[in-house]
């Protein structure tokens, strides 16, 4: 901190008027007509002769006078023992060169006040501990510790930011004594003053209080005129704080990038990804819910991504696709011989497949009421027992839920176990359906394009008419269904951009609707029986949902039924021949899919 000096215009005291050296000064003048020329403050007055300064009058001496009979002039009594100065010079200056303590002020010609040195060094030794005050108080205030040591290396301040950051009072921390004392007694660890004095410039350590608080404890020497360290003066901060400072910043940054590599900017999706960031490197169980093709399984991977589980297997198994009678032997395995048709060396099951790795119970809604049993005892103390065995196996494995239905009205229902409820329910995830959030369309759009144009070596573009067509559909099936038609129109439309038009026809969007509810009539060709006709009609649904959709979950919500029914359906149907190109997204294909690093080189479905 640069500071200006302090300089005589400062001190000075002002004077009203100056005596004539000519003035007479006998008993027929009154006292009071002499003793007004001077305040109260004022111990002597300047003599001027011609308007130049000749010597000064101290009060003390013209009283001395009036005391007599005799009748003088100022000049016979009046002292030449003064100093003339101008009002700018440093007040340092005249005390180190104490010629006289009578001290004259003058700006130019004129004289401005006057300066009697031992009064003023009174003054100043009083403003200078109102500075030190002041400055202290200032010390005190700030949240930071701070602390002195002397050339010596004796504490010499410590202010009440340290005595709040270490929680030791200035005696107990070590206030007078030396720095080496301190840490010999084991109240910090080691002397940041000392390093500074064998350095001779700024360092900075961490330092263990005896307290248990760690601090990053900066020094910072000053130095005399002949460069000699005179000071330390020592900033302490909390590390923990630093810490946490760091933290956040690294967590916003960290969202930052997973916003953008999720192709989302809307605020509800920016909360969603703060819990993402929050929760991934907490072994804690996660619920996701939403609608389906909203992104479940795609923030269940970023959870994962984020954990120290990330290089360890992640098994995903979606509860809906696998019959009942199944479900519990692919989840927690056999022995052999535990029913009819069993492999006689038994079954790993999907758990301890995920054995210090994360499983993913997709569509847990669709578990069954005596498996919830075996879910439940798994989360609450971490073990499972095959079917047909007898020893219970510990594991660990983090377990990440996701629905699409709401889990409360099922368990008011009696068709989900509310205990089990409460043990995924420990962090809930809700992501929004994409038609309350359609300022993430624009993105998502733009990321479902480069990625298709790359993968089949196409360069189509889409416009902002092209865009508002997709802004202003109501999106069923979610995201999933807008990736599906980003991929149908770069692969489907002729030349390089993609109409609105060609949206569209795709989403079967018509002037009077906005939703893909509209379809094209359904011809019954000749009177048949009204069941064969309810099949056609069926077939013909579940077909135009899956072509809208892409996936059977999404199909399944757009008519809203059960996901299982939507796959038995499509067995039924046969459509899985019919419709090849969804077998990949979850028509016809494995229910579940285990996987590893990439770097271990393998995917692995378990069959």
């Amino acid at each position: 901190m640069v500071t200006h000096p302090i300089t005589v215009r400062q001190i000075q005291i002002p004077v009203g008027r100056c005596l004539d050296s000519q003035m007479r000064l006998d008993s027929q003048m009154r006292l009071a007509t002499v003793r007004s020329f001077y305040s109260d403050d004022t111990p002597f007055l300047p003599v001027l002769n011609n308007n130049k300064v000749v010597g000064i009058l101290p009060l003390k001496k013209l009283l001395e006078v009036f005391d007599t009979d005799k009748a003088l002039c100022v000049a016979d009594i009046a002292s030449d023992k003064f100093r003339i100065v101008s009002s700018d010079v440093p007040f340092a200056e005249i005390v180190a060169n104490r010629t006289t303590k009578h001290v004259i002020v003058s700006t130019g010609e004129k004289v401005s006040g006057v300066i009697y040195l031992d009064d003023a060094i009174v003054h100043l030794y009083k403003a200078f501990l109102d500075i030190q005050n002041n400055l202290q108080e200032i010390i005190d205030t700030v949240d930071d510790g701070i602390g002195v040591a002397d050339d010596e290396g004796r504490i010499v301040l410590l202010s009440d930011g340290y005595v709040r950051l270490t929680g030791l009072s200035r005696e107990e921390a070590g206030l007078g004594k030396h720095v080496t004392e301190v840490v010999k007694e084991g109240i910090i660890s080691g002397s940041i003053s000392r390093e500074v004095m064998k350095y001779g410039t700024k360092r900075t350590i961490i330092q263990k209080i005896k307290t248990g608080c760690e601090v990053l404890a900066t020094g910072i020497p000053t130095f005399d005129k002949n460069g000699n360290i005179k000071r330390v003066i020592v900033s302490f901060r909390d590390l923990s704080y630093l810490n946490r400072v760091r933290s956040q910043l690294g967590l916003a940054k960290s969202n930052d990038k997973l916003m953008e590599k999720m192709s989302v900017k809307t605020p509800a999706m920016e909360k969603v990804i703060e819990l993402v960031s929050r929760v991934a490197p907490v072994d804690i169980t996660v619920l996701i819910s939403g609608e389906s093709g909203v992104g479940k399984e795609v923030v269940a991977r970023e959870i994962v991504h984020h954990s120290n589980r990330n290089k360890k297997p992640f098994v995903h198994i979606n509860c809906g696709a696998i019959p009942e009678n199944l479900l519990e032997s692919e989840l927690f395995g056999y022995e052999g011989g535990a029913f009819s048709g069993a492999i006689k060396g038994g079954k790993v099951g999907l758990f301890e497949i995920a054995n210090h790795g994360t499983i993913f119970l997709d569509e847990v809604s669709e578990m069954p009421l005596p498996l919830q049993v075996k879910l439940l005892s798994f989360l609450q103390d971490h073990t499972i027992r095959r079917v047909g065995g007898t020893t219970s196996i510990v594991l660990n494995v983090r377990v990440i839920a996701a629905t699409n239905k709401n889990l409360e009205s099922l368990v008011e229902q009696g068709l989900f176990r509310h205990d089990l409820y409460y043990r995924l329910n420990v962090v809930p995830i809700v992501i929004p359906a994409l038609r309350q959030r359609k300022d993430d369309i624009t993105p998502l759009t733009d990321a479902f394009l480069r990625k298709f144009n790359k993968k089949y070596s196409l360069n189509k573009k889409i416009g902002l008419q092209a865009i508002q067509v997709l802004e202003n559909y109501e999106w069923p099936g979610n995201v999933r269904q807008l990736e599906n038609i980003i991929e149908r129109l770069v692969v489907m439309t002729e030349g390089d951009n993609i109409l609105p038009q060609s949206i569209r026809e795709y989403l079967r969007i018509n002037e009077s609707s906005k939703h893909a509810t509209s379809i094209d009539d359904i011809v019954i060709p000749h009177i048949m029986p009204l069941k064969k006709a309810l099949s056609i009609v069926e077939k013909d649904l579940v077909k135009r949902a899956l072509d809208t959709c892409g996936t059977t979950r999404a199909a399944a919500t757009a008519l809203g039924v059960a996901h299982t029914s939507i796959i038995r359906k499509v067995a039924k149907h046969k459509l899985n021949q019919e419709l090849p190109q969804y077998r990949s997204k979850g028509v016809n294909a494995n229910p579940h899919l285990i996987e590893y690093p990439e770097e271990q080189g393998f995917v692995h479905d378990n069959k």
